[in-house]
């Protein structure tokens, strides 16, 4: 009866009041979409339960603190804050991507060794190193989408259920990320991958 009475925005003003209890309905009302949101994008059900509840303490604080204004609208900022948290655990997560290119060329194909040597892995390193920078160069729509794809491995259809847009869309995005990396590489003049550049 409560979630029909009683909406968001009302009960974080009582939170914002010291009614502890308020928040308690806003997590019991919207926990499950907000796990699976988070579950959606790292696919690891402790993950998402850690995550889950980094996002709720990142929600209390920021209420706490003063600095929630979002005029009702608490279940987008909070899925937003859980995706974000999702997606920087992808930011900080060693894994290397595997990029394929819209010519379907593999960013790395020359970086495949057959024995690792000292020099071989400071290059490969190195390598991937410069690529994370030229991903964080993206625009935040088509960064989000490649992370996704790439370090996530979601598919197409979960990365437009988590960002709550198309498919066509979420293609999209993914198609001009990968036009806006090449263009990256072209002007650094990063040439690792010859095939790289044929049209």
């Amino acid at each position: 009866m409560e979630k029909v009475l009683v909406d968001d925005g009302t009960l974080v003003s009582r939170y914002i009041k010291g009614d502890e209890k308020a928040f308690q309905s806003l997590l019991q009302r919207h926990k499950s979409r907000v796990y699976t949101t988070i579950y959606l994008i790292v696919k690891d059900t402790y993950l998402a339960e850690d995550l889950l509840q980094d996002t709720f303490v990142k929600a209390i604080t920021t209420i706490k603190t003063g600095r929630y204004n979002e005029e009702g609208k608490f279940l987008p900022w909070i899925l937003r804050i859980a995706h974000n948290l999702a997606i920087d655990y992808f930011r900080r997560d060693k894994r290397y991507p595997t990029i394929i290119l819209e010519d379907g060329s593999n960013v790395f194909n020359t970086l495949d060794f057959s024995e690792d040597s000292a020099e071989s892995i400071q290059i490969r390193n190195e390598s991937h190193a410069r690529l994370r920078e030229m991903i964080q160069r993206l625009p935040e729509q088509q960064r989000e989408v490649l992370m996704m794809r790439h370090y996530g491995e979601m598919s197409f259809q979960e990365i437009a259920d988590a960002t709550g847009v198309s498919i066509n869309t979420a293609l999209g995005r993914m198609r001009y990320a990968l036009i806006n990396l090449r263009k990256q590489m072209l002007k650094y003049n990063w040439n690792h991958d010859q095939n790289f550049y044929s049209q």
